[in-house]
């Protein structure tokens, strides 16, 4: 009794320890990447990304009540995290001492010792601290994101199966079981992460049913437990709306009711099933035979019956149902009473997803995927916008579609899918109509692919990259062997995407910039300079380059929690039988939370930001021998310590320091107090448009943070954001074509019909010069060429308005032509034209040079997109109206998406570009609405109030952004004669993103630069000494790596250093020629060093750029002005010299170029 209070009170102490670190923590908004739409989604129990996650939307929603006013709903979201992380906290700690306490105490019913006592709590206490000061947990726990609140459902459930083995001999203790498949079923509310603890629950299960386990039991056990993951994640998650969809189907078309009335009847013959069941296993009248029966049904209208899509394998599984059902002797009826009971508190858990359909019904103005119906909400729970990813077989980077001999694609069977049909007249029917998609057969398949992408995949120029380096790839056009496939698997995705993420949180962390392989960004340290140096070959550890080193993610925890993680590990299996058994547990919910996610996922390389939030139940798990290092200190010091209590307590005591010494590492990277970057980035981007203004987005940090201000805080409501990539799917025009708050629909004028079935679809681009040159090559005289295309319908300049006329109404849009382009419509030509009536058009406000036309040049494109056609709609028709609405682009956005529009109808307001009809002024900057939003609109972050607050990457990737076009801004008023404006804008962008907040690159250099313009010398000269002075000391950190790691940093080392020196010696040699003749002598010394150690590209590319800036600087420099002259003659003979010295080939391309 004494243990059990104290172990509960401890708890509560730990528990409000970490509640209070994490509130203390939290951000006061929304954050970047996903929070803002998941935070949204709470608020107003919008339907955000699939699979969605209604259980976190719903509890959400319950904090969010207690928010004061609308801006503080963020807060309340993470103050819900805060403490679901906190919670967790908690049954890490009662995790950890009733394991530790099994280790101790050999017999059960023993009473406590003081020193068993204080081994146990202190156990606890290190183990469950350590985590809460951990980076990836510490990171979760801040923010409202899906993965605080998975992480405490997964250590509830791994907590409760350890109260059921407390209870497992006492009546009624598969109570306990039922309770943990009830918050299995909520998880799936939340994360899948959850069901991974399934095969640790299960060897619980069965080490304390079993008094001699042995391995093969073991195995058995283990393979039920997959079984039970495999019937979860494939069988009942999926197959509720499949075999509902088989109801509905039947309701609604065969027999002709209205929609949803065969997933009605569906449900309540499911839940009679699931009653008779369970009527059956407990009513004395009840009868074994029709408890089989029942309990049969039940595994068929779940789904269980029903994984995959193969007819042979449903009967096959039908075929195993009904034996175990009807045939398996050892089935009793308890144990179909504990099953059903389980599966109907599963589902009523699932049954949270009742509402995304039912908020999806209801048009909020968030509504990805729109699944309104049982079988869209299917494809919005199996993730299928996302696509495959290759698991035990499947295609590889260099697979091709397989074609037959006369060049048609090879099938492999097809996916039948169902769904509304557009309706023409509100009088037209219910009826679901059937969508088959073929899927087609590739080459160069391979066994346990791990290497993996598309050509047409935006991002498979960096998985190349990625796969020759982390995968010793040479060739992309074969098939790489199984070897360079596990060199991959391990090197990338088991070290890179997992290990170092392990290493981050239990030895030290080099920095918070994300890292791809390089020595100088996120990889995992110990803080023993040693080690960290010739073991890790992390490069000199004195005197580190301040990029690397003055970064608050540079965490040393001197390998101290992996130290005694091991301890604890090694200190378990020396217990023999209850060691081993109890190692086996954590061990196998460290493996599935861990590296079975890594084979699960397959991920690319260059990911868009680190994924280690992912692994946080693996790193969850190890602090549980972290905690038992702690009892396992103790164990070896009993043997020179006679007194177990002192022997217990010094253990305890000194481990301690474990987490604090990563509480004081931690905290300044994890303390997101103060900072509100991300909400007023959303806000900055709206306040860069004018009134109803259509803003056009692509990614997730330029579109979550819009959606959440808008949606959340209200903040102009009247502004449409349009996410391009939602923009290719029918479901998100429909949303458009809707009123949104104070946002009128988009001007599309397609209706329903006449954009169904279009998404993803192109239109081919052929052009009369393309024809043309296919005939004169095929001998066709000109005289001849009409009669093999049609003359009149390709044009060199088209209509926009006709155009877009012919592809709503599917017209005109196959003229004649040579090129065999199917079904595809066509347009002839790549130059769209609009009229502009120029009368009508606000010239004043849009910065803009009248123009009567308006030219969209397509010649880099061969088709145009279903949301580049949407794109072009609203184009024409907001030209047919004056030009009243504004319409923008994110400057975020990848410039391929700008349809060309940036090469002459661009004009900067600030984050966003407005399309003009005209001409730009000032260089494409509207610099009377550019200074109004940039000066006196934005918002900063926090950073007004606190330039210390903790900047992640991400932000300060964020404000280098607003750095960016703060350049514009002032080159573009500089040029216009408003330098008192420019002059404000610059101190003003300066004092709010100063250099300690984020380091100037070359955005600070650009500032010099224009503060020498506007005669402010000092200030020009402060900022390029504060640059010039961080970039020498991480060149020579650079000078000092061995030859191979300088070869592996030459990116970093060009890019972030010599470039900017370039730019300093550039900048000096127009405002301070003495400064610089001295920069460009030592950049002379610099590039012999390099020369000297190997590295003759970066040789090369320091004289090439002080050759270059030496000719520029001569002839630039006045006739009569001998002495600049001779100087630079002078630089250029010097920087020639040494080319002869140690680059010949760079000297004879030199002297090729002067001849």
């Amino acid at each position: 009794m004494r243990y059990k209070l104290i172990n509960n009170i401890t708890g509560w102490i730990v528990f409000a320890v970490a509640a209070v670190v994490y509130l203390l923590t939290i951000e006061p908004t929304a954050s970047f990447w996903d929070c803002g739409e998941f935070i949204t989604q709470a608020y107003k129990l919008e339907v955000g990304h699939p699979p969605g996650a209604p259980i976190f939307m719903l509890v959400g929603n319950l904090f969010t009540q207690l928010a004061q006013d609308p801006s503080q709903v963020a807060k309340m979201v993470n103050v819900m995290s805060a403490l679901m992380s906190a919670f967790t906290i908690l049954f890490l700690f009662w995790t950890i001492t009733h394991l530790t306490r099994k280790l101790i105490m050999v017999k059960e019913g023993n009473e406590h010792s003081t020193g068993q006592t204080i081994a146990v709590i202190g156990s606890g206490i290190v183990g469950a601290l350590v985590y809460t000061f951990s980076d990836t947990f510490w990171f979760s726990a801040v923010e409202g994101e899906v993965y605080a609140f998975s992480s405490m459902l997964t250590a509830l459930v791994f907590w409760l199966i350890l109260k059921w083995e407390d209870n497992a001999d006492k009546p009624h203790s598969d109570k306990w079981i039922v309770l943990i498949a009830y918050v299995m079923g909520l998880s799936i509310g939340v994360h899948l992460l959850n069901l991974l603890c399934i095969p640790a629950i299960v060897l619980v299960y069965y080490f304390k049913k079993n008094e001699a386990p042995d391995w093969k039991g073991g195995i058995k056990a283990l393979l039920l437990s997959f079984g039970l993951i495999v019937i979860l994640m494939w069988g009942i998650i999926p197959g509720f709306t499949k075999v509902g969809g088989w109801f509905e189907l039947f309701f609604v078309n065969s027999l002709g009711f209205s929609y949803h009335t065969g997933v009605l009847v569906y449900l309540v013959l499911l839940i009679g099933i699931i009653v008779w069941s369970l009527y059956e296993t407990l009513s004395p009248k009840g009868t074994e035979k029709r408890a089989r029966i029942s309990f049969f049904l039940s595994m068929g209208m779940t789904g269980i019956l029903f994984i995959g899509s193969s007819a042979w394998l449903w009967m096959l599984l039908i075929a195993a149902g009904a034996y175990f059902a009807f045939r398996y002797k050892k089935l009793e009826v308890k144990f179909i009473n504990l099953a059903v009971t389980c599966l109907m508190v599963i589902l009523i858990g699932f049954s949270a997803y009742a509402l995304i359909p039912i908020r999806s019904n209801a048009n909020p103005p968030l509504d990805l995927n729109k699944p309104e119906d049982i079988f869209s909400l299917g494809s919005f729970l199996n993730r299928e916008q996302y696509g495959q990813t290759p698991l035990i077989h499947g295609t590889t980077y260099a697979s091709q579609l397989e074609r037959n001999a006369d060049g048609s694609l090879v099938k492999k069977g097809e996916k039948i899918t169902y769904q509304q049909v557009v309706k023409t007249s509100p009088e037209q029917k219910d009826r679901y109509e059937k969508v088959v998609l073929p899927n087609y057969g590739y080459t160069n398949t391979m066994l346990f692919t791990r290497m993996h992408s598309q050509p047409n995949n935006p991002s498979f120029r960096n998985h190349s990259l990625g796969y020759e380096q982390w995968g010793g790839v040479t060739d992309l056009n074969q098939k790489p062997t199984f070897w360079q496939n596990l060199k991959f698997f391990f090197s990338y995705q088991v070290n890179h995407m997992y290990w170092r993420y392990f290493m981050w949180n239990f030895s030290g962390r080099q920095n918070d910039i994300q890292g791809h392989g390089e020595i100088t960004a996120g990889n995992w340290i110990t803080g023993i300079p040693f080690f960290d140096e010739h073991v890790l070959g992390l490069g000199p550890q004195d005197n580190i380059a301040p990029d690397i080193v003055d970064n608050k993610g540079h965490n040393k925890y001197y390998m101290l929690p992996l130290l005694l993680g091991i301890i604890g590990i090694l200190y378990q299996l020396q217990l023999k039988e209850r060691g081993k058994q109890s190692f086996t547990v954590v061990f196998m919910l460290f493996f599935m939370t861990g590296l079975a996610i890594i084979l699960y996922l397959n991920q690319t390389p260059y990911e868009p930001r680190e994924r280690d939030y992912a692994y946080a139940g693996s790193f969850y798990a190890f602090t549980i021998w972290v905690g038992m290092g702690v009892a396992g200190i103790s164990y070896f010091l009993r043997k020179y310590i006679k007194s177990t209590a002192a022997a217990t307590a010094l253990a305890t005591v000194a481990t301690l320091c474990v987490p604090i010494q990563m509480a004081s590492q931690n905290w300044d990277d994890h303390d997101r107090s103060g900072r509100t970057l991300a909400r007023d980035t959303g806000m900055n981007y709206l306040s860069c448009v004018g009134e109803n203004a259509i803003l056009f987005t692509n990614g997730d940090n330029d579109t979550y943070p819009l959606w959440y201000v808008q949606e959340t805080e209200g903040f102009r409501t009247d502004v449409r954001v349009t996410n391009l990539s939602f923009l290719q799917t029918e479901w998100y025009v429909d949303q458009l074509l809707r009123q949104a708050y104070e946002s009128e629909p988009l001007p599309i004028r397609w209706t329903q019909p006449q954009y169904a079935g279009k998404a993803g679809s192109a239109a081919y681009i052929i052009t009369k010069k393309e024809i043309e040159d296919v005939l004169r090559h095929n001998n066709v005289p000109p005289v001849s060429f009409g009669s093999y295309y049609d003359v009149t319908a390709f044009k060199d300049t088209l209509s926009l308005s006709q155009i877009m006329e012919n592809l709503r109404t599917g017209q005109n849009t196959r003229p004649a032509n040579p090129f065999n382009t199917g079904d595809m419509p066509i347009i002839p030509g790549n130059v769209l034209a609009l009229d502009v009536d120029t009368a009508r058009v606000d010239w004043k406000s849009l910065a803009a040079k009248p123009s009567h036309k308006m030219y969209i040049d397509m010649t880099d494109k061969s088709a145009v997109y279903f949301n580049e056609q949407m794109i072009l709609e609203m184009l024409d028709n907001i030209n047919a109206g004056g030009w009243e609405r504004p319409i923008h682009f994110a400057t975020t956005i990848t410039p391929s998406l700008y349809m060309n529009l940036q090469n002459r109808s661009f004009s900067l307001n600030g984050l966003t570009y407005q399309v003009v009809p005209g001409t730009p002024l000032y260089n494409g900057v509207n610099i009377e609405a550019a200074y109004d939003n940039m000066v006196n609109k934005f918002r900063w972050g926090g950073l007004e109030k606190n330039p210390d607050i903790y900047l992640d990457e991400t932000s300060r990737r964020m404000l280098s952004t607003y750095r960016l076009y703060f350049t514009q801004l002032v080159d573009a008023l500089i040029s216009a004669g408003e330098k008192e404006k420019a002059l404000t804008a610059l101190d003003k962008v300066t004092t709010m993103i100063p250099s300690s907040a984020v380091a100037y690159g070359t955005d600070g250099l650009l500032f010099a630069r224009a503060y020498y313009r506007l005669g402010e010398k000092e200030k020009a000269e402060a900022l390029i000494n504060d640059i010039s002075d961080r970039v020498n000391r991480n060149l020579d950190w650079f000078v000092r790596l061995d030859p191979v790691q300088l070869s592996n940093s030459l990116s970093d080392l060009i890019y972030n250093n010599i470039n900017p020196m370039m730019l300093i010696s550039s900048i000096y040699q127009q405002h301070n020629k003495e400064k610089y003749r001295i920069l460009v002598d030592d950049l002379l010394q610099r590039a012999q060093t390099f020369y000297k150690l190997g590295v003759p590209y970066a040789g090369d590319t320091l004289l090439k750029e002080i050759t270059d800036g030496s000719v520029r600087g001569y002839y630039s420099t006045a006739a009569d002005d001998t002495v600049h002259r001779a100087a630079e003659e002078e630089t250029m003979q010097k920087a020639l010299n040494m080319m002869q010295q140690f680059s010949p080939r760079l000297l004879e391309q030199y002297q090729q170029s002067a001849q």
